[in-house]
C-alpha cells in the first residue's frame, strides 16, 4: 500500500476510534440511571436533564470551536478537547452529589464540542466529495457502536462495582489517542471539492441564505431529537415498563444498537453514493425515505407489549440510523472548505438546541406526569417532521461531479 494512501487512511481509523471513546462515554450515562437515581433519589426530569446540560453546554462551546478550527491547527485543538473530556470523566470518581455531577457534564460537554465539530471537516478534506458517503459511514461507526458499547459496559460494571467505575473505564484511553492525533499531518483544506465557494457557501452570512445547509440541519435536528431521547430513556423503558432487568435490558439495547448501527452505517453510506450517480439529492432522499419508513416500525416498538416489540425495535433502529453517513455528507458537501467547521458548528448548535438537548428532559418531564410511552410520542412528532424537510431539501442539493465509478472529475 502507497503512503498516499495509507496515510487518510490512518487518519481515518485514529479519528474513528477517538470517536467510539466519544460515544461510549455518553451511553454508560444512559446505562447507569437506574443507579444513579437510587443514590441521589432524582427524579425523571432531573435524570434527563444530566443530558441536557451536557448538550446545552457541548451546544454553546461548538459556536467557539468552529473559528478556531477554520483559522489554525484541527489536530491540535482535536488532542487538547480529547486531553479535556478524558479528565473530566474520570472526576466521576470524586463525583457525590447530584450538584456536582451536572458540573462534570458541562466540562465533558465542552470537551467533546471541538472533537465533533472539527473532525468531519478532516475527514472531509482526506476523500473525493463523491466518497464521503462511504468514509462517513464508516467513521459514524462509532455513534452505534459507542453507544452498544456503553450500554452492557455501563450494565454489567455499574450493577457489580457501583455506577462510577464505567466512567473511569471510558476516560483513560482518551488520552491515549489524543497524543497520537497530535503526530497526524494536516490535510490540506478543500483538496477534493468540486464546487466553487460562492456566498452562501463560503460565507457565515451565506448560511442563512443556503438553503441545502438548511434543510440538512433542520432536518437533523429532528432526527436527533428523535435518537436522543430514544438512545437516553430506552433502557429505563424495556427495564421499568417491559419487565427486564436493567442488565438484561442494557444488554438487549446494545445489541441491537451494535448490530443495526454498523449494518446501517455502512449501508446508507454506499447507498447515498450510489445514488448520487442518478440524483444530486441522493443524500437528502436516502435520508428521509429512512426516517418516514421508520415510522410506522417506532409505534409498535414503544406502544406493544408483545412478541413483536423487540423485533420492531430492531428494524425502527436501523431505519433510524440509515441516515448517519449520507444526512452529514449533505451538511458537508452544502458549504466551502474555508467555512466547513464553522458551519458545522452552527449545525451542531441548531440540532442539539431543537434536538436532543430538549428531548431527554422532555420524556423525563412528561414521564414523571404519565408514562414513559406518552413521552416517547414526541420522538414519532420529530420524525415525520424530519422526514418531510429532507424531501422538501432534496432540490436544493448541490450538483457534485461523479463519473460511473464514484470517482471525482478533475
Amino acid at each position: 500500500m502507497t503512503q498516499t494512501k495509507l496515510y487518510p487512511r490512518t487518519t481515518l481509523v485514529l479519528l474513528t476510534a477517538l470517536n467510539l471513546l466519544n460515544y461510549i462515554d455518553r451511553s454508560v450515562l444512559n446505562a447507569v440511571q437506574p443507579l444513579i437515581q437510587n443514590e441521589f433519589h432524582v427524579s425523571d426530569a432531573q435524570i434527563g436533564r444530566l443530558t441536557t446540560v451536557f448538550l446545552i453546554f457541548y451546544t454553546l462551546a461548538a459556536p467557539f470551536m468552529g473559528p478556531l478550527a477554520d483559522r489554525y491547527s484541527r489536530r491540535v485543538i482535536i488532542a487538547l478537547g480529547a486531553f479535556a473530556w478524558s479528565g473530566a470523566t474520570l472526576l466521576t470518581a470524586v463525583t457525590h452529589t447530584y450538584t456536582a455531577l451536572l458540573i462534570r457534564h458541562t466540562l465533558v460537554g465542552v470537551g467533546e464540542a471541538s472533537f465533533v465539530t472539527i473532525s468531519p471537516t478532516v475527514v472531509a478534506d482526506l476523500f473525493p466529495e463523491s466518497m464521503r458517503g462511504r468514509v462517513l459511514g464508516f467513521f459514524y461507526l462509532a455513534i452505534p457502536v459507542g453507544f452498544a458499547l456503553g450500554y452492557p459496559i455501563g450494565g454489567y460494571f455499574g450493577t457489580h462495582y457501583g455506577w462510577r467505575t464505567p466512567f473511569l473505564l471510558a476516560g483513560f484511553p482518551g488520552f491515549i489517542l489524543g497524543a497520537l492525533v497530535l503526530f497526524l499531518a494536516e490535510p490540506v483544506r478543500g483538496q477534493f471539492d468540486s464546487l466553487k465557494e460562492t456566498p452562501e457557501r463560503g460565507t457565515l452570512r451565506g448560511l442563512a441564505r443556503n438553503p441545502a445547509f438548511l434543510a440538512a440541519t433542520l432536518g437533523m435536528a429532528m432526527m436527533t431529537f428523535a435518537q436522543g431521547g430514544l438512545l437516553v430513556w430506552m433502557p429505563t423503558f424495556l427495564s421499568r415498563s417491559r419487565g427486564y432487568s436493567l442488565l438484561q435490558a442494557n444488554n438487549l439495547f446494545g445489541l441491537i444498537i451494535a448490530v443495526d448501527g454498523t449494518v446501517a452505517a455502512l449501508a446508507g453510506g454506499w447507498l447515498g453514493d450510489r445514488l448520487l450517480r442518478r440524483t444530486k439529492g441522493a443524500y437528502y432522499l436516502v435520508s428521509a425515505a429512512s426516517m418516514g419508513l421508520g415510522i410506522p416500525a417506532m409505534a409498535v416498538a414503544l406502544f406493544s407489549r408483545g412478541p413483536t416489540m423487540v423485533p420492531a425495535i430492531a428494524v425502527s433502529g436501523f431505519l433510524l440510523l440509515l441516515n448517519t453517513a449520507p444526512l452529514n455528507a449533505a451538511v458537508l458537501n452544502s458549504v466551502g472548505s474555508h467555512i466547513r467547521a464553522t458551519a458545522i458548528a452552527v449545525n451542531l448548535f441548531v440540532i442539539h438546541f431543537l434536538g436532543d438537548a430538549l428531548s431527554p428532559w422532555l420524556i423525563g418531564r412528561v414521564s414523571d406526569q404519565s408514562s414513559l410511552e406518552s413521552g416517547f410520542t414526541s420522538t414519532i412528532v420529530a420524525t415525520a417532521l424530519s422526514s418531510a424537510i429532507l424531501f422538501y431539501g432534496m432540490k436544493f442539493a448541490p450538483a457534485v461531479q461523479t463519473d460511473g465509478t464514484g470517482q471525482l472529475h478533475h
